[in-house]
């Protein structure tokens, strides 16, 4: 999830950060510079074709400006110490510092497109690329556009309907209210199990509705490209409402056989690591719901989240959650998480957020059964509207049959604790 991150991504007062340029008139040459010499009478043939290459002109001036093309991007790395860390064999491998690619916004670049077809009607459309920035390697299964690509159109009247790879209605309406938006990714849930940051949705179908008294709700489906229909298809529905500094939303998501494939509605090749959690990559079928609220008054803003994923089914070859990599103790079946946060972001000034935010994950997998508590905190200091520098620390603890293991880190602790810190730098452009 990647997730577009708002809070300390940008600072309230500056969320349109564009500053306008200044035009500088022409200059009118003087009187006594201008040319004193006489033009022959032009010919009328010649009259004529001026006149029809001034109105072709004059055209393609105006459908140029009904347009726009957009070229977006951000650049985000950052230094991340962590203790604790397992080795490639599973073993104890003590502490490590290394950089990291988008700790706060995911590196990438992109295009908006939009065309005014009158009416209150524009075709829009979006290509997004994501890229490691220490390596310059592509992101989301070395797709050129594996963050998102699609087009649509965009009615003030009766909403918007696009198609192509797009977010979720969880990720749209709860990535920008998340603790992990304000602060960095590694604030994220266990494993990203809702899936912020993980994936995005192929073949899918979008529909986003006008916004009513502050109410708006969103609905979309995406196709298995399959003879079999039911095979990797997904569908989710969402709605949020936002008045007077309150902000609420409501989603649920259905996966039916996801990842089976890299040409259904969830490839294989942009979803959970099947090395790492074969628990989750090989669940038959995924199910999620949450509610989330934020409150901003003065300088502060509150937040209070709950989400509930179901990994129903995975592998019974695949390890458990409960052992290996990831635990002790044992466990078998279907994974189920259950996942509080609550978070406080201040503007201390302008240019200066600080963040702090506790969540709690409870999970199980059969007989096994153990919790998550993660603390975290953070500072961010705007150079200008569009760069800033930041630090962010956490401290996750677990039961004692599972290993602590922060988000945006490579491995798990080997024992129940786990500490972090990264500093960064992040530029918008």
């Amino acid at each position: 999830m990647n997730i577009e991150k708002v809070g300390k991504g940008m600072p309230r007062s500056s969320m349109n950060a564009d500053e306008s340029q200044r035009l500088l008139a022409p200059q009118r040459p003087s009187r006594s510079t201008r040319s004193s010499c006489t033009l022959s009478p032009v010919p009328r043939r010649l009259e004529k074709a001026f006149l029809a290459l001034l109105g072709f002109s004059a055209t393609t001036g105006i459908a140029h400006a009904q347009s726009s093309v957009t070229l977006f991007g951000i650049l985000d790395g950052g230094i991340l110490y962590v203790n604790n860390m397992k080795n490639t064999a599973g073993g104890p491998g003590g502490s490590v510092v290394q950089t990291l690619s988008g700790p706060l916004l995911a590196p990438r670049w992109g295009l908006r497109i939009g065309e005014d077809l009158g009416g209150g009607l524009r075709a829009i459309a979006q290509l997004e690329n994501g890229f490691d920035q220490f390596s310059g390697a592509s992101l989301q299964g070395g797709r050129l556009f594996g963050r998102q690509a699609w087009v649509g159109l965009s009615s003030t009247q009766y909403g918007t309907l696009t198609m192509g790879r797009q977010y979720s209605a969880l990720q749209d309406f709860f990535g920008p209210l998340l603790a992990a938006a304000s602060l960095t990714g590694s604030a994220l849930h266990p494993m990203d199990n809702e899936g912020f940051l993980t994936y995005r949705t192929d073949n899918s179908v979008k529909y986003l509705s006008p916004v009513y008294a502050g109410l708006q709700a969103e609905a979309m489906y995406a196709f298995s490209n399959s003879t079999n229909f039911a095979n990797n298809r997904s569908w989710n529905v969402g709605a949020t409402y936002n008045s007077n500094g309150l902000q609420l939303a409501a989603v649920y998501v259905r996966l039916s056989q996801p990842a089976i494939d890299t040409t259904g509605a969830t490839p294989s090749d942009s979803y959970f690591n099947p090395a790492k959690m074969p628990f989750l990559s090989s669940a038959k079928n995924v199910q999620e719901w949450g509610l989330t609220g934020r409150y901003t008054f003065d300088n502060a803003t509150l937040g209070l989240m709950y989400t509930n994923t179901h990994f129903d089914n995975p592998s019974p070859t695949a390890s458990s959650l409960f052992s290996s990599w990831t635990g002790s103790g044992g466990g078998n079946g279907s994974v189920h998480f259950e996942n509080i946060e609550g978070s406080v972001s201040y503007n201390f000034k302008p240019w200066l957020i600080g963040g702090i935010a506790q969540s709690y994950t409870h999970a199980t997998q059969g007989a096994g059964a153990g919790n998550y508590w993660q603390t975290t905190v953070g500072v961010s200091y705007f150079l200008s509207k569009r760069t800033n520098v930041y630090a962010d620390a956490f401290y996750q603890k677990t039961s004692k049959n599972l290993n602590a293991w922060i988000p945006l880190t490579a491995s798990p602790s080997s024992t129940n604790t786990q500490v972090a810190a990264v500093f960064g730098l992040c530029h918008r452009f």
